[in-house]
């Protein structure tokens, strides 16, 4: 049986892009009466409509959702599962198929060239296993192309950020507004961008204090473990001295740490207060109520569907790296209300 003709076979006999080649098949504006003739006659020449299967005719309006792999699937994962719903939503609004595609690097095979065979468009939300030479790759197949909390150093690609410096910054300096001195920080694995911004900003207000944190109270970022801030916290639990603070570089990792201190016989915020970064849903049925900066989640995947159609559609759009304002919520795990 012969190979079927892909969208990659087309653009490569006519000069083209892919994602011209996409534009031109499902019949989008932005490309010229030439360029779209040649494209259609080399389809026909290759026999590229007669090859498609009755369900890519009615998937020509898909587009992709790339995600790292997680031991919890993305939907259930309390901060990605929030801008999943706001991509979906405003991709069905606006009239797309989302194909959701969770990315594996230790068995990813043709899978990602597959996915790329099958949609108009791609968001790639977060980094960490999603590497930048991986992105680069994709970028190279000139698909059009979104990140979410995720931007390539050198490339210009559009992102949709959420205020990761400004969120690590306001937390830690709301602790020492407080009058806390000895302050711990529950670290995030370094792959993941969003929460090295994070770490930057709180080295950024404690750098303006005049402060350092003891290494002690800088436990190494757990992998591959469900309750990653409850074995920092233990950690840190363990020292002869312990912090008056602790900020969690997000909500899960402070739920966990939450968990450690109660467990061993502590209060908050009476012995050690706590702060983080995400404002999911669950940070307000805590004991105590959490107090977290509120990172736009359902917003960021709604921004990013946006920009991925205007791109679809041909739409001018300069390559910027878009950050959604954030903002302190106070609650009582601070000691600050």
């Amino acid at each position: 049986m012969s190979k079927r003709p892909s969208l990659r076979d087309i653009a490569a006999l006519t000069d083209v892009s892919i994602a011209t080649v996409s534009l031109v098949l499902n019949d989008r504006p932005g490309i010229s009466p030439q360029t779209r003739l040649r494209v259609l006659e080399a389809a026909a020449r290759l026999g590229y409509e007669s090859a498609l299967p009755v369900a890519n005719h009615q998937a020509k309006r898909a587009i992709g959702l790339m995600i790292e792999h997680g031991s919890i699937h993305a939907m259930l994962d309390i901060f990605y599962g929030d801008v999943i719903r706001g991509f979906q939503a405003e991709a069905q609004r606006l009239g797309y198929q989302v194909l959701l595609h969770m990315y594996d690097a230790s068995v990813e095979g043709v899978g990602v060239s597959n996915l790329i065979e099958q949609v108009q468009g791609l968001v790639i939300a977060n980094d960490g296993d999603i590497t930048p030479p991986m992105v680069v790759r994709l970028e190279k197949a000139e698909i059009p192309l979104v990140l979410i909390e995720n931007h390539i150093e050198g490339h210009r690609l559009p992102s949709i950020l959420g205020d990761n410096f400004t969120a690590g910054y306001t937390v830690m300096r709301h602790l020492l507004n407080l009058g806390h001195r000895e302050i711990a920080v529950l670290r995030g694995p370094a792959k993941y961008s969003s929460l090295v911004d994070r770490w930057r900003g709180c080295l950024a207000a404690l750098g303006e204090a005049r402060l350092t944190i003891p290494e002690a109270f800088l436990p190494a970022p757990v992998s591959e473990h469900p309750q990653k801030g409850y074995v920092q916290m233990k950690q840190i639990l363990s020292l002869n001295s312990r912090p008056t603070a602790v900020v969690a570089i997000s909500d899960k990792t402070a739920f966990g740490a939450m968990s450690a201190i109660k467990e061993a016989g502590l209060s908050i915020p009476q012995d050690i207060a706590i702060v983080s970064i995400d404002n999911v849903a669950d940070s307000i049925y805590t004991h105590p109520p959490l107090t977290t900066y509120h990172i736009p989640k359902q917003e960021m995947g709604m921004l990013a569907m946006q920009k991925l159609h205007r791109i679809i559609e041909g739409r001018p759009e300069i390559a910027v790296k878009s950050v959604v304002y954030g903002e302190l919520i106070v609650r009582e795990s601070c000691g600050g209300v």
